[in-house]
């Protein structure tokens, strides 16, 4: 790499940081304060006029909980469309109103309970919980709560499960479920020789019980 190379891949770093910065809404000095070096230095680094070390980026995306990928891709934090940007919020937040209101029919109904069962149960009014169930008018939490109680329901069962906002919860939820599992556990779902085990596992788990002894007395036919 030259001179010149070096001075690109410099600036490009800095925007990268910088872009990083402000995407998580942090302070020049909130940041230089994280990784223990001057605020003039952390510009310098945003400016391009510098570059960090990698023990210093690597505290940087810590401390912001980013990916440390990032500073290789070709797309910054804020080039990523927010769901705002692609998403109809108004139509989808109404959407999920409807949604919400056939699964607390669906619920109800599950559990053979009357609208003015539910309505002694909760102290909302019948009418007002048709309404709900109608997908009329939006349900607070605490009351869809207080309803769910009710139904003997859980409140996951109303999360949702198929739009952009609940791919995205879902995501987040493989993810955090992912950095739960021993670090031993992690290493070995993240190399790719594994795989072929990884696989085999998900092929045992949905087997019944008699397939899987079946499947274990082949095994101890083989090696016997």
């Amino acid at each position: 790499m030259n001179n010149a190379q070096l001075t690109i891949r410099e600036k490009k770093l800095g925007l990268l940081i910088r872009d990083a910065r402000i995407a998580e809404r942090r302070t020049v000095k909130e940041c230089a304060d994280a990784i223990s070096i001057t605020p003039a230095l952390f510009r310098a680094y945003e400016e391009g006029r510098r570059a960090p070390s990698l023990p210093e980026l690597e505290t940087f995306v810590y401390y912001l909980k980013v990916p440390i990928k990032q500073f290789w891709a070709s797309e910054t934090r804020s080039d990523a469309p927010a769901i705002s940007d692609t998403v109809d919020t108004a139509q989808l937040i109404a959407l999920r109103h409807r949604m919400i209101g056939a699964l607390l029919r669906q619920e109800r109904n599950k559990v053979n309970m009357s609208l003015r069962q539910i309505a002694s149960k909760t102290g909302i009014a019948s009418g007002r919980l048709n309404s709900y169930e109608l997908g009329e008018r939006p349900i607070s939490l605490p009351e869809l709560e207080v309803i769910v109680t009710a139904l003997g329901s859980r409140i996951d069962t109303f999360f949702d499960k198929s739009g952009p906002v609940g791919q995205w919860l879902t995501n987040q939820d493989a993810m955090q479920k992912f950095t739960d599992l021993p670090v031993e556990m992690q290493d070995f779902v993240c190399q790719p020789v594994n795989r072929p085990y990884l696989e085999l596992a998900m092929k045992l788990s949905v087997m019944s019980r008699e397939k899987l002894r079946s499947v274990a007395e082949g095994l101890l036919d083989i090696t016997l």
